[in-house]
């Protein structure tokens, strides 16, 4: 049977965009290494000036701490790019989730009472088994929680809520916190949009691309000033009778 003429240019697009992928992740691999060098020889040279007490140290002093802080939120972009743009092997296995939202919740809980956010969880019983690779998984959990977190800025609660869903299961993450106009909740899975100063961009987009690449989904309801809800839907596996 002929092969269908668009078969062919998506093979191209992916291939071409795999490619820079992989371009794109060696230049910031090639960054990182000078950067670190700058990074630490700033640091030597804020010391050797600390010891100055003229007016000059102090306000060479003031520009070297400058160059630290954005040497170290250029690392910390790297880092996020990097962990969005490779591909990783999910390494599924059957999991309770419950038990992995419960520990990723442990975790979490100190920071959140940093912030006077109280975490409350509704897990229902009885859930079918999901395959999850863990590790990433729990990370995905957490960029929810952290940017549930960041909506709270005076304290608030976030409500983390399972619950089965038509050959899925479902997993709320609900604050009441400053909620989000349409413009942003349209652009906010966009790669480098970020509505917070300083942010990388880069959290929620690696956050959808490990859901998807559970074979899941990850929706999202917001209104400024009245919270915001996101929701995952995992697959399930079929039960034997």
């Amino acid at each position: 049977m002929p092969q269908s003429p668009k078969e062919p240019n998506n093979q191209k697009l992916i291939d071409q965009y795999t490619e820079i992928a992989r371009l794109a992740g060696g230049l910031a691999h090639e960054i990182k290494n000078p950067l670190s060098t700058i990074r630490l020889n700033v640091e030597l040279l804020a010391e050797d000036l600390a010891e100055g007490d003229s007016p000059q140290d102090r306000r060479a002093l003031k520009k070297i701490e400058i160059v630290k802080r954005e040497c170290r939120r250029l690392e910390d972009l790297l880092n996020d790019f990097l962990n969005f743009a490779k591909a990783h092997k999910l390494e599924l296995e059957p999991t309770d989730i419950n038990k992995i939202l419960k520990e990723t919740v442990d975790f979490f809980a100190p920071r959140a009472c940093e912030a006077n956010v109280e975490i409350i969880d509704y897990f229902a019983n009885d859930l079918p088994t999901v395959m999850l690779d863990r590790r990433s998984f729990h990370q995905a959990v957490l960029n929810l929680i952290l940017n549930a977190v960041q909506a709270m800025p005076s304290g608030g609660q976030l409500v983390v809520r399972t619950r089965a869903a038509a050959n899925a299961v479902a997993i709320d993450l609900i604050d009441n916190g400053v909620g989000m106009d349409d413009k942003t909740k349209e652009q906010l899975f966009d790669a480098f949009f970020s509505s917070k100063r300083g942010g990388s961009g880069l959290g929620l987009p690696t956050t959808r691309k490990i859901i998807e690449g559970h074979g899941g989904l990850i929706a999202l309801q917001s209104e400024v000033g009245h919270g915001t809800q996101f929701t995952i839907l995992l697959p399930t596996l079929a039960r034997l009778p």
